[in-house]
């Protein structure tokens, strides 16, 4: 059998149009995501899956013979909305995860970090987004790396079936004795983004496993705490990016930490005050070092822990820290690590930046940075996306009211483009009222 690049395959209907199909989006209001003001009366020209300009409706480069041009005057425009934390495979579940990544990419969601999973579905949920398959953002996913220990863990099992967890490339064990190179290439065979390192190791191991991976040219992800790594360590080890801000409440622990199986208990009363200077520490560490937070601030506040005593505890916990973490400068991401129920209309990602702005008092403007180029950055792509900007992908999310005003208007989403393909709003609530409730 003989195979070219027009063999018959899959249909791809959300495929990135190809290169010379040139679109103008004339008459937006524009939050460009690079930190400057946003700026009314502009169009913004793309060419196939990239941005070619972002020019004044005035401007000669606005004027494309033969262009399609789409009015947004009355529209806000902010560049595709980034998830920094997913688990679409765990347990894998085909038709689940891709409703879920319908429905994200219909509510402006361009890319996300998946943080570990069964790599052998993700892998092609990635490609197939990609090329257009189905729609869904770009997915930037880990292979994760932990003590042995952790691979008791249930889920370890569901994303390893077939196979023994610890020894799998996507789920690796490791010791002290472990080839850390070969280990770091098996995961970077999987075409992982990133290696996330998650618990019981040391701080030893978790600087062997971050050194070795950047020197192979890949990002370490963490867990804020690894057990026994404090967070100091786990900064200290050089890693990208740390995850759960509750987990940072792990620095000020009166004893040593042990294993992920035994965290020791926190002063709450003392942490929710957000004010102490250990965290103020770790948190100038980090700025200075470029760590980006992934807080999942609003993880212990989803629908499915209302009520719950604990749940409450940790939401305040989260409250206090991101907002000591924000005061110091540290770089925000907006990662959700769960999602809303399948009939919801929208993702738990608005939930995230309604939390970040109204429990955390964070504005506006810097959330939907933290939800666009931060959030890029922390998945390792903010050269090629995050902000709108000549040369980067055309990843936009239209809105029909300004969200910079009311981060509630993420609600009225009319389009998203992602990689200069068309997905209107309109066709996703269609689909959604015929799925069985």
């Amino acid at each position: 059998m003989t195979l070219t690049t027009e063999s018959a395959g899959a249909p791809t209907p959300y495929a990135p149009p190809e290169p010379g199909t040139v679109v103008v989006y004339r008459g937006a209001t524009l939050f460009d995501g690079t930190g400057g003001p946003a700026r009314p009366g502009t169009s913004i020209v793309v060419d196939g899956p990239l941005i070619r300009a972002v020019v004044p409706d005035g401007d000669p480069a606005a004027s494309v013979e033969g262009a399609d041009v789409v009015d947004l005057t009355g529209r806000f425009v902010t560049p595709g909305l980034i998830d920094a934390h997913q688990h679409l495979a765990t347990p894998p579940d085909r038709p689940a995860a891709e409703a879920v990544l319908r429905r994200l990419a219909h509510s402006g969601v361009t890319g996300v970090r998946d943080m570990a999973d069964d790599l052998r579905q993700i892998g092609d949920l990635a490609r197939a987004a990609l090329v257009g398959e189905i729609a869904g953002p770009d997915i930037h996913y880990a292979a994760l790396m932990a003590g042995p220990g952790f691979f008791d863990d249930p889920r370890t099992h569901q994303v390893t079936r077939g196979a023994v967890p610890g020894e799998v490339p996507w789920m690796q064990a490791v010791t002290d004795a472990t080839d850390l190179p070969l280990a770091v290439a098996l995961a970077r065979g999987t075409h992982a983004s990133a290696i996330k390192v998650y618990a019981d190791l040391d701080a030893a191991l978790v600087t062997a496993v971050t050194a070795e991976a950047h020197r192979q040219g890949i990002p370490v992800w963490a867990h804020a705490a690894v057990f026994p790594a404090t967070p100091g360590q786990v900064v200290a080890a050089g890693v990208d990016t740390v995850s759960h801000v509750t987990l940072l409440a792990h620095e000020t622990a009166d004893r040593p930490l042990t294993s992920y199986r035994d965290k020791p208990p926190v002063d709450h009363a003392s942490l929710v005050t957000g004010a102490d200077a250990r965290l103020d520490a770790l948190f100038a560490r980090m700025r200075e070092r470029g760590v980006i937070l992934d807080a999942t601030a609003a993880l212990w506040s989803s629908a499915e822990l209302a009520g719950d005593e604990r749940a409450e505890s940790n939401s305040e916990l989260a409250v206090a820290l991101t907002v000591q973490a924000h005061r110091a400068g540290v770089e925000l991401a907006t990662g959700t690590d769960h999602e809303t129920p399948p009939g919801d209309p929208f993702p738990a990602l608005y939930d995230e930046l309604a939390f970040l702005v109204r429990r955390c008092g964070i504005p506006e403007r810097d959330v939907l940075r933290s939800a666009t180029l931060v959030g890029a950055r922390g998945a390792g792509v903010g050269h090629l996306t995050g902000s709108v900007e000549p040369g980067k992908l055309a990843d936009l999310a239209v809105f029909a009211r300004d969200p910079l005003a009311d981060i509630d208007h993420l609600r009225t989403i009319t389009l998203t483009v992602k990689r200069g393909r068309r997905l209107p709003r309109a066709d996703f609530a269609t689909d959604l009222s015929r799925e069985p409730r």
